[in-house]
C-alpha cells in the first residue's frame, strides 16, 4: 500500500512513519508548511508548525530512508483555520483550531492531494484506533486514555476514515519515546506541543486585538447592571474567571465568571460559578463518523480534548442539529467548541456547540 505520512516534526509522527515502513508499505513523508513566514508562528522545538519542526521531520525521514517533501498549505491554512479562528472569536464563540485543522487541512486538503497522487491512505501520529467492518470503518478511543485523541478526530467522516491510518493506536507515549530512541530518531525526547501554533507568543488576546482592533464594551451582571469595562469582548470565553478586572465587586464578595458574550452589544455577562452549570447542549453542523443515527439513544459526550466522558441521551432532531441531554450538569461550556458523542469507546459523530442551557424540556415539565 502507498502511504503518505504527515510528519509534524514530533516524536509521534516519526514513529508512525517508522511503523508504516516496518509494515512493508511504500511510505512517503510530507511536512506541511502552514505559514508564508515560519518565524511568524511559534518557534522552538515543540512538535508542530515551526521551522525547526520541518528540519526535525526531514531528519527523521532521512533516518528511515523514505522520500520526504514539504507541501505549502499556507493559503488554505490562513483562510480555513486562522481566519475562521478570528471570525469565531469576533462572533462571541470559542473555536478549537486543532479540530478545524484536522477537518480542513490534514484530512481534507492533504488527503485530497494524496489520493490524486496515487496514495492509498494518510497516516498520522494521532492516538486513536480504527476498526474495519467491511464497507465501514469505525473510530475508537486509543489504548492510552491519557493520550487519546479521538475527540480531535471526531470531525472526520466515513470517506476520510477509510483512507486514514493511526499506527500508534495500541501504544502508550512512554513506549513511543522508547521506540523512537531504539530507532535512533533524534526527536525521541522532544517535548509535546500544546499551544496554538499560529500564536507565537501564546498571547491569544493580543493576537486577536491585532486582527480585530479595540472594541470597548461593558461587563454586566445577569440583571444588566454595568459592573466594569473592557477593550474587546473577543478577549473572553465562557467560564473565564481570571483577567476580568471588574470595577464593581459582587455583593457577596464571591468571584464572578463569564456567563455569556454578546458580540452585537459588545457586552460580556458575568455571574456566580453555579450559573455556568448546563444540562442541555445544542449542536449544529453535525458530522457523522458513520451514517446519521435516527431516534434517541444513550451514549457519552465529550466537550474538551481531555475532558470527562459525560453520560447523556443523544438525539438528532434533523439533518442539521444534534441534541445532548446530560445526566449531570457540567460547567463552562462555550458556544463554538466541539461536542463529540460516543457509543462506548466508538465515535458516533460530532457537532459545533451552538447553545447550552441549564434545563431540559423534561425538567420544564414539557413532554
Amino acid at each position: 500500500m502507498k502511504v503518505l505520512v504527515a510528519m509534524s516534526g514530533g516524536v509521534d509522527s516519526a514513529v508512525a512513519a517508522a511503523r508504516m515502513v516496518a509494515a512493508g508499505h511504500e511510505v512517503t513523508g510530507v511536512h506541511l508548511a502552514l505559514s508564508k513566514n515560519p518565524a511568524s508562528y511559534r518557534s522552538g522545538a515543540r512538535g508542530c508548525c515551526s521551522l525547526e519542526d520541518s528540519h526535525d521531520a526531514r531528519r527523521a525521514a532521512d533516518k528511515l530512508g523514505i522520500p520526504f517533501y514539504v507541501w505549502d498549505f499556507s493559503d488554505r491554512f490562513a483562510s480555513d483555520v486562522v481566519d475562521d479562528f478570528v471570525a469565531e472569536y469576533a462572533a462571541g464563540r470559542t473555536p478549537n483550531p486543532c479540530l478545524r485543522c484536522n477537518e480542513k487541512i490534514k484530512f481534507a486538503a492533504v488527503l485530497e492531494r494524496g489520493l490524486a497522487l496515487g496514495f492509498d491512505a494518510v497516516a498520522t501520529g494521532h492516538y486513536a484506533r480504527l476498526e474495519n467492518h467491511g464497507d465501514e470503518v469505525s473510530l475508537h478511543r486509543a489504548a492510552d486514555p491519557a493520550k487519546d485523541q479521538s475527540y480531535v478526530l471526531g470531525v472526520l467522516d466515513q470517506h476520510q476514515l477509510r483512507h486514514s491510518l493511526f499506527p500508534l493506536c495500541d501504544t502508550t507515549k512512554t513506549e513511543i519515546r522508547a521506540e523512537a530512541a531504539a530507532l535512533g530518531l533524534g526527536v525521541a525526547k522532544k517535548p509535546d506541543s500544546h499551544d496554538i501554533c499560529f500564536i507565537a507568543d501564546g498571547d491569544t488576546a493580543g493576537f486577536l486585538r491585532g486582527r480585530i482592533g479595540t472594541e470597548p464594551g461593558e461587563f454586566v451582571d445577569a440583571q444588566g447592571v454595568v459592573v466594569g469595562q473592557h477593550t474587546g469582548h473577543y478577549q473572553f470565553t465562557v467560564g473565564q474567571r481570571r483577567g476580568l478586572r471588574l470595577g464593581v465587586p459582587a455583593a457577596d464578595g464571591r468571584p464572578r465568571y463569564v456567563l455569556d458574550i454578546e458580540p452585537v452589544t459588545k457586552r460580556v455577562v458575568v455571574g456566580p460559578e453555579e450559573a455556568l452549570s448546563v444540562r442541555v447542549i445544542e449542536g449544529i453542523r453535525p458530522i457523522w463518523a458513520q451514517s446519521r443515527v435516527e431516534g434517541s439513544w444513550r451514549g457519552v459526550a465529550q466537550v474538551r480534548a481531555h475532558g470527562d466522558a459525560l453520560a447523556c441521551r443523544v438525539s438528532s432532531p434533523d439533518q442539521d442539529s444534534l441534541l445532548i441531554e446530560l445526566d449531570e450538569p457540567v460547567r463552562g461550556i462555550a458556544p463554538g467548541q466541539a461536542v463529540v458523542v460516543y457509543d462506548g469507546d466508538r465515535v458516533v459523530g460530532s457537532a459545533t456547540i451552538a447553545h447550552a442551557r441549564a434545563v431540559s424540556a423534561r425538567d420544564d415539565g414539557v413532554s
